[in-house]
This record gives C-alpha cells, structure tokens and sequence, in this order.
C-alpha cells in the first residue's frame, strides 16, 4: 500500500527540484528533514504556505532541519511561482527560495507516499496533491506525519513547535504535554518526566 508509517525509513528517490536533480538521502545528510506537498502551483493558499515557510527557514535551519517542498508541476513552473511566493512576502520576486521544491508533475513520487487527495481534482479529472507533512530524523526514519486535505492551509508555528518536540524528546525521556513550547520546558519538564515514570536524570 503506497504511503510511509511512523518508524518507517525514507524512500531514497531521486527527483528534479528547483536547486538541481537530488537523491533524498544524499539531501538530508546527517540533518533532520521535512518534505511537504503542495497541491499546485500559483494557487493562493499554497502561495501563502511556501510564503510562511521561506520566513521561517532561518528557524528550521537553526535546528538542524533541512526543508524540501513538493508540487505536481514542472521545475519551469516551479522557478516562475517562486516569484510570486517571494512577492507575497514582501521581498524581490526572485525564482530563489530558501529551499527547493520538487517537481513532480507525472504524480509518480506522490502516489509512492500516498500524497494523492482522493476528493480534490484538476480541471483534467486527476488528484491533486494533499498537504502532507512528513518529518525525517537524522536517521531517515519518520518521526512524525500530518496529513491535511488540498482545501485546508497548515500551520507551519505547529510545524516548528513538533519539530522542537520531537529533537527533546529524542534526546532526553520526556513526554511533552498540550500546547509545550520549547520556552516553557524548564516548568514542565518534571511532569513530562513523571507521564513516562522516570526520575530526575543526572544532566
């Protein structure tokens, strides 16, 4: 069945992006990754989706987390939108952004990780893409996956604040309660320790 679990590694695909042709594995390196899909080009929600996330890079990059984006169009069509995206942030409509995004326009990488929207279809009849979110650790297993519909915007805040979720509690056991933010870790660290039933470590 098409589609990745948690705990499952990254297809190492290979695939043309805005930044030159990439092999998946060879892209993450030792990093933390996220791969996000996008219905379509030029699109007004998807343009405010790539907007906010080339304005939070720096964020992601100061974790470590490498960002890679995926729209069933071609890297030409690609390259044009990013202007537009770059406009949209108030800043020169160059065809750069901060991170490349995957061309993907047989659908052939989406139907391999279950990225098709069932519901939502182009004017020729085929699926669009969904808004998927899957997070790589170092390791190239997933460590998280959203799935939303075509039609619903993400919260890339949200993104930012699992992605902070999931590098503490890889490295230390904890649990992090509703709503953590990595600013209030040191008041809840002792109940994250007390909801796994460990004691205080030595660090």
């Amino acid at each position: 069945m098409p589609g990745l679990l948690l705990g499952d590694e990254a297809p190492n695909f290979e695939a043309d992006t805005t930044q030159g042709r990439i092999r998946f594995h060879d892209f993450l390196g030792d990093s933390w990754g996220i791969l996000f899909s996008h219905p379509r080009d030029f699109t007004p929600v998807c343009t405010t989706e790539l907007g906010r996330a080339a304005k939070l890079a720096p964020e992601f990059r100061k974790r470590n987390v490498k960002m890679i984006a995926l729209s069933i169009d071609t890297v030409s069509d690609h390259l044009a939108w990013s202007k537009d995206i770059n406009a949209y942030n108030g800043d020169e409509p160059t065809e750069k952004l901060p991170f490349p995004v995957i061309a993907d326009a047989k659908r052939d990488l989406s139907i391999q990780l279950g990225m098709l929207d069932p519901d939502e279809r182009d004017k020729e009849g085929l699926p669009l893409t969904a808004r998927v979110v899957f997070i790589f650790g170092p390791d190239k297993k997933l460590k998280l996956s959203i799935l939303y519909p075509a039609t619903t915007g993400r919260n890339f805040d949200e993104i930012l604040r699992v992605v902070d979720s999931l590098q503490l509690t890889a490295k230390s056991k904890v649990a992090t309660p509703v709503d953590w933010k990595v600013n209030i870790y040191r008041a809840t660290t002792q109940c994250c320790r007390a909801a796994l039933g460990v004691e205080k470590d030595s660090s």
